[in-house]
């Protein structure tokens, strides 16, 4: 048992994804976000261990492609986030992220999602989506 590996999702549910992301920002601006290189979009919720990491931590395990936090109800725990907070419920639905924590992998270039899974941390997320990051 010492070996456990948190594995989130077998195979992805292949599916359109959208080239712009829209949102606002825990402070009420409006956000457009043009997707020029695959991106991780992880939706969070407040007050969820697997989400902390996303909010507060380093990120840097996922340098490879850009990360979008994202979220369908604002909070104030997202004021003290270090990564931006996205609250955008309307991208979520398109994304067909149906409830959070969870991540999608968005291939701007086939406008797809290529992976998706339960969050548990950045690691975790990292280890799942390297595969299709390689070129």
């Amino acid at each position: 048992m010492g070996d456990f590996r948190a594995r989130s999702i077998d195979a992805p549910r292949e599916r359109p994804a959208p080239r712009v992301l829209f949102g606002m920002t825990a402070t009420g601006e409006a956000r457009r976000i043009e997707l020029d290189r695959t991106t991780l979009v992880v939706a969070v919720k407040p007050e969820c261990d697997g989400c902390r990491d996303f909010l507060r931590g380093d990120l840097s395990e996922l340098a490879g492609v850009d990360v979008v936090v994202v979220t369908a109800t604002a909070s104030k725990e997202w004021r003290g986030a270090a990564n931006e907070v996205l609250v955008a419920p309307e991208l979520m639905r398109e994304l067909d992220i149906r409830c959070a924590p969870f991540y999608v992998l968005v291939d701007p270039k086939s406008e797809k999602v290529v992976r998706e899974g339960v969050v548990f941390g950045p690691s975790q997320v990292a280890a799942e989506i390297a595969s299709a990051l390689r070129p």
